[in-house]
C-alpha cells in the first residue's frame, strides 16, 4: 500500500467515525414538551424579503400560524417593484386575525441591504423580544414557543436554530442540496456544539432588544456578509451564551440546475473560509466516499479499495438513513429522505466546493459579483446584499 492509498484509507475511516459521532449527536437532539402560555413574552418576528422564490408564500405563512399568545410579523422589502411584495400582501390578507405588517421602505444605510432592511423593520417592531428569520424558513407551529423557552434560560443572550433542507422541486440537484444540509451541515453543527462551539446561524436569531443595543445594534453588521456570525460574536463578547432551540425549521432549496447550486454553495464556502479557514479545511474529513475514491485511483482500482469504497458508501447510507429516522418527529421539511444513490456525488461536490473556496475570494450574490475579505466583510459591496442570510451546506 502506497502512502497516498494509506492516507486515503485513514481519512475514509476517520470520515465514517465522524459521521457516526454526528449521527449520535442528532439522536440526542430530543425536543422537550413545548412550554405553556404563562410567562411567554410577546415577540416581533422580522422577515427581510428580496424577490419571489419557490415556496415563499408557504414559508411566510408558516410563521403567521404559530401557536403562540402574542406576536407580530413584519415582512419587509426595500424596492417597491420587488415581486416579494405581492407575496407578502397575499400572506397578510390570508391571515386577517394576525398582526402582520408589510413594510415598504427603500432607506439603505449600508452595503448589506439585508441588514439595512432589518434596520427599517426594527423601527416598527412593537415588542422587546426580536426574532430575525430568513424568508425561506418553514417553521413548525410551536417554533416561537421553543425559541422563547431557549431564550428564557439564564445567561442566554441569543437563540438560534438548526434546520433541514426542503427541496422546492423534484430535481436531483435539489435533492443533492437538501442532503448537504440535512445529512452534512446539521449533524456536523450538532457535533461541533457538543464539542463546545456556539455558532449563531442566521436562519433564526432571537434576542432581547436591549441585548442587541448593547452589542452595537444592527448598524454593527452593515459591512459584513456573515452578519449572523458577527452578531453571535458580539453577543458572546457581552458574556452571554448562544442557545439552541429544540426545533427544526426547514430551509427551501430552490435550485434545479447544478450550476446554480454550486454557485450558492461556493458563496457560503468562501464566506465560512474567510472566517474559519482551518476548521473549514478540516471539515473535508467528513466525506468518506471521496477518500475511498482517492484510494481506488491511487491503487489502480485494487480489489480492496473497491471494497473500501463500497463500505464507505454503505456507511454513509446507513448514517443518513439513521439521521432521517431520528429526525422523523422534529423535522418540518415534509419528510424528505436521503438520496442514497447520490451520496458519493454529494461528497465529491462538497469537497470540490471546499477546494474552490480556497481558490479565490469572489462570490456571486443574486447575479452580482463581489469579494469577501478575511473578516467576512465585503469591501465596496454592491447593493445586492438583501433577502435571505447565508444558507449552509455541509458544514462540519
Amino acid at each position: 500500500m502506497g502512502p497516498v492509498a494509506a492516507l486515503a484509507t485513514a481519512l475514509t475511516c476517520a470520515g465514517l467515525v465522524q459521521g457516526l459521532a454526528g449521527y449520535l449527536a442528532v439522536r440526542r437532539f430530543r425536543p422537550a414538551p413545548p412550554p405553556a402560555d404563562a410567562g411567554l413574552p410577546a415577540i416581533s418576528v422580522l422577515k427581510p424579503l428580496y424577490g419571489d422564490e419557490p415556496l415563499l408564500e408557504e414559508a411566510l405563512g408558516s410563521v403567521c400560524v404559530q401557536d403562540y399568545p402574542a406576536f407580530q410579523v413584519i415582512l419587509g422589502v426595500q424596492d417597491h417593484a420587488d415581486p416579494a411584495l405581492a407575496v407578502a400582501e397575499r400572506v397578510r390578507a390570508a391571515h386577517p386575525g394576525r398582526d402582520v405588517l408589510v413594510l415598504r421602505d427603500d432607506t439603505a444605510d449600508g452595503p448589506n441591504r439585508k441588514v439595512a432592511n432589518l434596520i427599517n423593520m426594527l423601527a416598527r417592531a412593537k415588542h422587546d423580544v426580536l426574532l430575525i428569520a430568513d424568508s425561506d424558513m418553514h417553521a413548525a407551529p410551536d417554533y416561537l414557543r421553543r425559541v422563547a423557552a431557549a431564550l428564557a434560560v439564564p445567561g442566554t443572550g441569543l437563540v438560534t436554530t438548526l434546520y433541514t433542507g426542503r427541496p422546492a422541486n423534484r430535481s436531483l440537484v435539489a435533492a443533492l442540496g437538501a442532503s448537504g444540509i440535512t445529512h452534512g451541515f446539521l449533524p456536523g453543527t450538532l457535533l461541533a456544539r457538543a464539542l463546545g462551539r456556539q455558532d449563531c446561524l442566521g436562519a433564526t436569531m432571537a434576542l432581547h432588544r436591549a441585548t442587541l443595543a448593547r452589542a452595537g445594534g444592527l448598524q454593527a453588521l452593515l459591512t459584513h456578509v456573515a452578519d449572523d456570525h458577527v452578531l453571535g460574536h458580539l453577543v458572546r463578547g457581552l458574556g452571554l451564551s448562544i442557545g439552541l432551540a429544540d426545533t427544526l425549521p426547514a430551509t427551501t432549496v430552490p435550485e434545479a440546475r447544478l450550476r446554480d447550486l454550486l454557485r450558492h454553495e461556493l458563496r457560503w464556502g468562501r464566506t465560512v473560509r474567510s472566517l474559519a479557514p482551518v476548521e473549514y479545511a478540516l471539515s473535508a474529513v467528513q466525506y468518506p466516499c471521496v477518500w475511498a475514491l482517492l484510494a481506488v485511483l491511487a491503487t489502480g482500482a485494487a480489489s480492496w479499495t473497491l471494497a473500501l469504497l463500497a463500505a464507505a458508501w454503505a456507511g454513509r447510507a446507513a448514517l443518513a438513513t439513521g439521521i432521517d429516522r431520528a429526525l422523523a418527529r422534529a423535522r418540518n421539511d415534509g419528510g424528505v429522505r436521503a438520496p442514497i444513490w447520490l451520496l458519493p456525488v454529494r461528497d465529491v461536490l462538497s469537497v470540490g466546493v471546499l477546494l474552490a473556496s480556497f481558490a479565490g475570494d469572489r462570490v456571486d450574490w443574486r447575479g452580482r459579483a463581489m469579494r469577501v475579505d478575511g473578516a467576512g466583510r465585503t469591501p465596496n459591496a454592491p447593493a445586492a446584499l438583501a433577502g435571505n442570510g447565508e444558507r449552509a451546506y455541509g458544514q462540519g
